[in-house]
Order: structure tokens, then C-alpha cells, then sequence
């Protein structure tokens, strides 16, 4: 059953689905290279390809360490299998960059709850946002998440001034290393990103199908997970309530990106894997459970073969 083997965080589990990503990765990337082959192209697809497990483990990490999900791999699962059902996420680096900044500063956020160097953590969080922003503008909306955060768990005044200093550090360093790399200064029409409103690609199938997917899934397993909140202690029900923030963030990024071909939902994927993963692990509706887990692990099968 595919539910009792994926109920458990074992070596193996993770090792299946970490050759999911590698087998369906080395599928688009590899026979879609079109300029012949070159050492560094090749060390180039295989570093972003390690980018994308290395996001993989970061999330497993975060949500064991802070109890966001029971200490299973449905979570894993999931941002593994929805990764790697869009084509043009795998094609595109910059978003799988972005991303991984963003769980790096969503694990220093989420750790403010210990209430332990706060504000190294929200210097840290508030820098790492920041270069997410480099390789995909709309990532500075995760800037809420940290105010959220501060809000929360570190309400000092100066806390709040935190962040201006981690974006002015990395202003900085950005300039610098334009004018040491390329001799030029690096300007705001070279960070902005003009958002796009057309959403016509989001009528072919290959997007079609993953998405309704995934907002299916995400219609039936957001009503548990606002059960879950109410349910949770005082000190718990913020940490809950992050991953929802995220999620909203994660659709306004989607709304403004500046490209709709599907690689713009990679931020949608952590907080629905976390959501998806809790409803999993409840004992409830085990049959309909497994049917569902087996058509979301054959979802990029069929768009990859079919469509």
C-alpha cells in the first residue's frame, strides 16, 4: 500500500523519491539540450539539479524540526512529484534558486519561536529573501512572512529595522560584484520584473491538468488544516498559521510573475505540500486516501507521456 509505505521517513523513502526527481529532471533537461554538449552546460544542469533535491531535504527538515508534519514522507512526495509535473519549473533555474532561498529564510523565520539570537535569525531570514529577490523579483513579497514573524515572536521596535539592514547589505554586494564582474552598475531595471496578466498557457494541458490537480487537493485539505490550527496550543497555532501566509504569497507571486508557464507555482508547492501531507497523516477516509496518493504520484507520468 502506498500509504503505508510512504507513512513512515526512512532512508528508503527518501531515496525513491530523490530518484523520482533525477529520473524526470535528466528526462526534460537532458533531451531538450539543443546546443550541443559542453562540460560546463553539463556542471551547470547538474548543480541546479542538486539545487532541486537540496530543496527537497531543506523542506524535510524544516517540518520534522518544527513539527509541521508527523515524522513521515508525504511531504517530500509531494514537492517531488508536483516539481517535476511541470516542465518548464525543470527548465528553469532561477526559480529553483529562488526557492531554495526562500526555504533557507523560511526555516530562520519558523525558528524565531524559540525565541533564542532573534535578531541574527531575522538578519538572516530578511538576507536570504532578499537574494531570492535577485533571481526572481516577487520573491520580496515573502518579506510578510518575516514581519508576520516578528509580529509573533519579536515584536521589539528595532527588530522591525532588521530587515532594512539586510537589504542594504545585499544592495551592496550586489553592486559590487557588478561593478568587479561585468563593470557596470547594477540598477533597479535590472531587478524589477514587469508582471504579465496573460494567463492564456494556463489552457494547455500540460499546465491545465497539474493544476487543476493541485488545487483540487488543495480545496480538500485546507478545511482539515484550518481545523488543525483551531485545535492547536497558543504557541503552536503561529507556526501553523506561517504555512497558510505562505500559501497565500505563494498565489499572489503567481499572479504577478512576470511568465505564466507553470515554473512561477514552485512557491505554491512547500505550503501545499505541508497542508496535503497533514491531511495524510489523519486516519480518516484510508481507502480514498490511497486512491488519491495514486493518482497524484501517476499525475507526472500522464503529462509527461501523454501530453
Amino acid at each position: 500500500m502506498l500509504t503505508s509505505f510512504f507513512s513512515k521517513s526512512k532512508p528508503l523513502n527518501l531515496a525513491v523519491i530523490i530518484l523520482l526527481i533525477c529520473a524526470f529532471y535528466s528526462g526534460v533537461v537532458f533531451t531538450s539540450w539543443e546546443n550541443g554538449f559542453g562540460w560546463l552546460t553539463l556542471l551547470e544542469k547538474i548543480g541546479v539539479l542538486l539545487v532541486l533535491v537540496l530543496s527537497l531535504l531543506v523542506l524535510n527538515f524544516i517540518a520534522k524540526k518544527n513539527e509541521l508534519t508527523k515524522r513521515s514522507a508525504y511531504k517530500s512526495l509531494l514537492f517531488a512529484v508536483f516539481a517535476v509535473s511541470f516542465s518548464q519549473l525543470l527548465q528553469n533555474p532561477s526559480v529553483i534558486i529562488a526557492n531554495l532561498c526562500l526555504l533557507f529564510a523560511f526555516r530562520r523565520i519558523i525558528s524565531l519561536r524559540s525565541y533564542k539570537t532573534v535578531q541574527k535569525k531575522i538578519f538572516d531570514a530578511s538576507f536570504w529573501v532578499s537574494i531570492a529577490s535577485l533571481y526572481y523579483f516577487w520573491s520580496i513579497l515573502f518579506y510578510v512572512l518575516i514581519f508576520f514573524a516578528i509580529l509573533n515572536f519579536a515584536s521589539s521596535f528595532k527588530n522591525w529595522l532588521i530587515p532594512l539592514v539586510a537589504v542594504l547589505a545585499v544592495s551592496l554586494l550586489t553592486i559590487s560584484f557588478h561593478l568587479l564582474a561585468y563593470d557596470e552598475w547594477y540598477t533597479l531595471t535590472n531587478w524589477f520584473q514587469a508582471s504579465n496578466f496573460d494567463f492564456s498557457k494556463y489552457g494547455e494541458l500540460e499546465i491545465l491538468v497539474p493544476l487543476s490537480f493541485l488545487l483540487g487537493l488543495l480545496l480538500w485539505t485546507l478545511i482539515p488544516y484550518f481545523g488543525a490550527i483551531q485545535k492547536a496550543s497558543i504557541t503552536r497555532r503561529p507556526v501553523l498559521s506561517l504555512v497558510l501566509l505562505n500559501l497565500v504569497l505563494a498565489i499572489i507571486v503567481a499572479i504577478l510573475a512576470p511568465e505564466k508557464n507553470g515554473s512561477e507555482l514552485i512557491f505554491f508547492f512547500v505550503p501545499l505540500s505541508v497542508i496535503a501531507s497533514n491531511y495524510f497523516e489523519s486516519k480518516k477516509d484510508r481507502i480514498f486516501k490511497e486512491i488519491l496518493l495514486f493518482g497524484i504520484i501517476l499525475m507526472p507520468f500522464i503529462v509527461a507521456l501523454f501530453l
